[in-house]
């Protein structure tokens, strides 16, 4: 029972860092380039984070399951093959299946291969980890990188074209911030989320 027990808290403190005390956008400050990018809008926000959330969690359970095979010289290269691997095979479901999606997000998926998050959980988690645990990790570390996407293009989406999910949700009058369809708009709504988080969690960086 004490083993189940141990097991449990280890994967709910693995999933609790992922997503709230480690947060790759609002505490550790990584991905923010294709946050600024994708999330005008609310259904790339989605697709993006799904990307995301499956290349670090299959790339992190590659990287734990050969960790005893990769030379320390060449793991960093190791590490973008694999990425690269997985977000070539979201990159063509993506098109299959959803291709106006995929037009939209364009060169933006396969930018998920220098993604710092995908290769910051490789490097600091699934190399030295079973894979069981580095699983957890890769979808804290996705689900948190995309609730924060969600929610920043969730007031984008709606400042900037009065609609949330292409469905409208303000009345006739109106008037669409068009700063909010540029990146400068997203680095604003981002910053004071980034703000409002580390305010309520007292998350803050010491300075010496």
């Amino acid at each position: 029972m004490n083993l189940i027990r141990i097991k449990y808290k280890k994967w709910y403190n693995i999933l609790k860092d992922g997503i709230a005390t480690n947060n790759p956008i609002a505490i550790a400050v990584l991905g923010i380039c294709s946050a600024l990018a994708v999330s005008n809008r609310v259904e790339n926000a989605i697709a993006m984070g799904i990307g995301v959330t499956f290349v670090v969690m299959a790339s992190s359970a590659a990287v734990s399951l050969l960790r005893s095979f990769i030379p320390g010289k060449v793991r960093m290269v190791t590490y973008m093959v694999i990425i690269s691997t997985f977000v070539i095979i979201f990159q063509l479901v993506l098109q299959a299946f959803y291709p106006t999606i995929a037009d939209s997000l364009d060169a933006y998926v396969g930018l998920i291969i220098t993604n710092c998050i995908v290769m910051g959980r490789a490097e600091a988690f699934a190399v030295k980890n079973p894979v069981k645990y580095s699983l957890i990790d890769g979808l804290a570390s996705g689900l948190g990188y995309t609730f924060v996407l969600i929610a920043v293009a969730s007031v984008r989406e709606i400042l900037a074209f009065g609609t949330f999910l292409n469905i409208r949700v303000v009345g006739p009058n109106w008037i669409n911030w068009v700063a909010m369809t540029m990146a400068p708009g997203g680095f604003f709504v981002i910053a004071l989320m980034i703000w409002g988080i580390r305010e309520l969690t007292k998350n803050y960086e010491t300075v010496v």
